[in-house]
């Protein structure tokens, strides 16, 4: 009996919070990712309206980078706090981030308005450390800090100054805005290198200890 009351109890148990699946896919968070990568072929077509000259589509533009980027602050935290992360939502969020991101890089470059070497910096950048992610994933992640969520947003605000016809004084600041997000960018990346290469040689190294142990115990057998 006591089995028995074990095992009702045990099917009545709630689900274990934020577990993945639980959510269906047309949630709020996932919502605003789909909306944010929407929005990816709009802004490109706005940034070239009139040749791509033109304050008025520029100012289009930048809403819709700026609405893009405002839902990358929200849909994660929404999905961890409402317990509304699916797989759909793990896939997608990195990827709308980099879209909206590369699409006005590469976007700003191509209209001669930001170096090329600023936009193979940053998109460099982004695709090594997805790669160092996989990299490492067998021994663990590598979480963001503080000092890649500030480079965030100083891309964010860089990027955004660059999208609008800035002239005068604001036109200079956004030099220095951009300059300090590629600082950031740079060295962020520099340090999720040591992340990534520490956290490999941790990995290997009680790896190759609980292989010894193993063979230790299989001689003593």
């Amino acid at each position: 009996m006591r089995g028995a009351s074990a095992a009702a109890g045990g099917a009545a148990r709630p689900a274990p919070r934020g577990a993945t699946g639980t959510a269906g896919l047309w949630n709020i968070a996932n919502i605003l990712t789909m909306i944010r990568l929407a929005l990816v072929p709009g802004f490109v077509a706005l940034m070239f309206v009139g040749g791509g000259d033109d304050p008025a589509w520029r100012s289009l533009a930048w809403a819709a980078f700026t609405i893009a980027m405002i839902t990358d602050l929200f849909d994660g935290e929404l999905a961890r706090r409402h317990d509304l992360v699916t797989d759909f939502g793990k896939i997608a969020d990195p990827i709308a981030d980099k879209a909206i991101m590369g699409a006005a890089l590469v976007c700003l470059s191509v209209l001669g308005d930001l170096p090329w070497w600023v936009t193979v910096v940053i998109l460099a950048r982004e695709l090594g450390i997805t790669l160092m992610r996989f990299w490492v994933i067998r021994y663990g992640v590598m979480p963001a800090g503080r000092g890649g969520k500030l480079k965030t947003l100083t891309q964010g605000v860089g990027v955004g100054m660059y999208i609008l016809v800035l002239t005068g004084p604001l036109a200079t600041l956004r030099w220095w805005v951009m300059a300090a997000a590629v600082v950031l960018t740079v060295a962020t990346g520099l340090d999720y290198l040591r992340q990534a290469i520490a956290l490999r040689r941790a990995g290997s190294a009680g790896q190759k200890s609980g292989d010894g142990r193993a063979r230790a115990r299989h001689e003593g057998e």
